[in-house]
């Protein structure tokens, strides 16, 4: 079976930092709760002009230039960022594609939110071995959902975390290294209505009522009902996932050397740890940059890659777990591989 491995790994993070404090004064949640429990200690907003579109350019440019990569050897460049972008009904990877001058790729968007690295990994992978043309593809993602949140809107603050970033990922075919092995992924559709801007697409469309409303904001309509249907099952799905994708590596959960999972309040990051088997030391966590969508694996990934904290052999699992609901898990053998 055909290698695809991760070849090179770039992130952004916007100028602008928001400290836990900021956020305290915005929210009403005191600070030593947003930093002890929250897992907060600031996070990085965009500016008015700086557009997913930016962010996911950036992260690809910097990717390009640091690994010595022609554009114009890409086959395909896929966004998987976040579902908020510059313009509604529209796609970023096209553009991104233009202004990165990949004048031979083609370019596909994935309409995900969380869950998002995971997911484009497992896809990204499947689509290189189906395909004997498909040997270069740049992944990009985005978030800039700190604009989207209401810090007056209690019923959403599990969303006060969420700041603003991007990575970018190359994937290769027939490589020894960094190689992409087992994945998995769960849906539920029964949370699909649970975390959703009221506002702005055909169910409601913008008015001027809905904007004094403020119903273009995150929302969660009955966080007691969520959180009720939500808390007896997320555990598990992580585990279920984890576990499958570590199953289809032909690995086991002690083999596991990295978690590279989303930012969530530092009691949930410790009780999916738990879960696995796995120590605070076992994984990445993002308490500098929050929540950044579907960014979060990759860009721990690449933080640790960065930092050192990778060796040859290593297992890596990518977690994470969209609304909607998606769980969904991934792994890489780090390092040089026979495969």
């Amino acid at each position: 079976m055909r290698n695809v491995g991760i070849t090179a790994l770039a992130s952004h993070l916007p100028e602008r930092q928001m400290s836990a404090a900021e956020i305290a004064d915005a929210s009403g949640i005191p600070e030593s709760v947003l930093r002890e429990r929250f897992g907060l200690d600031g996070k990085h907003i965009a500016g008015p002009g700086e557009h997913v579109s930016d962010m996911a350019l950036s992260a690809g440019r910097t990717l390009l230039e640091e690994a010595d990569v022609d554009p114009g050897s890409l086959d395909a460049v896929v966004y998987f960022g976040s579902t908020w972008k510059d313009h509604p009904v529209w796609q970023v990877a096209p553009l991104v594609t233009h202004r990165l001058g990949a004048s031979k790729a083609f370019a596909l968007e994935f309409d995900y939110v969380s869950c998002g690295s995971p997911v484009v990994v497992r896809v990204i992978r499947d689509m290189v071995r189906a395909e004997p043309d498909l040997r270069r593809v740049l992944a990009v993602a985005a978030s800039r959902e700190s604009h989207l949140i209401d810090y007056t809107n209690q019923r959403s603050r599990f969303t006060f975390n969420f700041g603003d970033g991007a990575v970018a990922a190359l994937f290769e075919a027939d490589v020894d290294r960094n190689l992409v092995l087992g994945a998995d992924m769960i849906s539920d559709g029964s949370f699909s209505l649970d975390v959703l801007v009221p506002a702005g697409g055909s169910a409601e469309p913008a008015s001027h009522e809905t904007v004094d409303a403020r119903r273009h904001f995150l929302d969660v309509p009955d966080p007691v009902s969520m959180k009720e249907r939500l808390d007896p099952i997320t555990l598990g799905r992580f585990e279920e996932v984890a576990s499958s994708a570590i199953a289809r590596s032909g690995s086991t959960m002690e083999d596991v050397s990295l978690v590279c999972g989303i930012h969530m309040k530092r009691s949930a990051h410790r009780a999916v740890l738990a879960a696995l088997g796995k120590s605070e030391s076992d994984a990445v966590y993002l308490s500098d940059t929050g929540h950044m969508s579907g960014v979060d694996p990759l860009f721990a990934l690449d933080r640790a890659a960065r930092a050192g904290r990778l060796s040859d052999g290593d297992l890596v699992l990518l977690l994470a777990a969209g609304t909607g609901y998606t769980w969904a898990a991934a792994c890489i053998r780090w390092g040089v591989s026979g495969g």
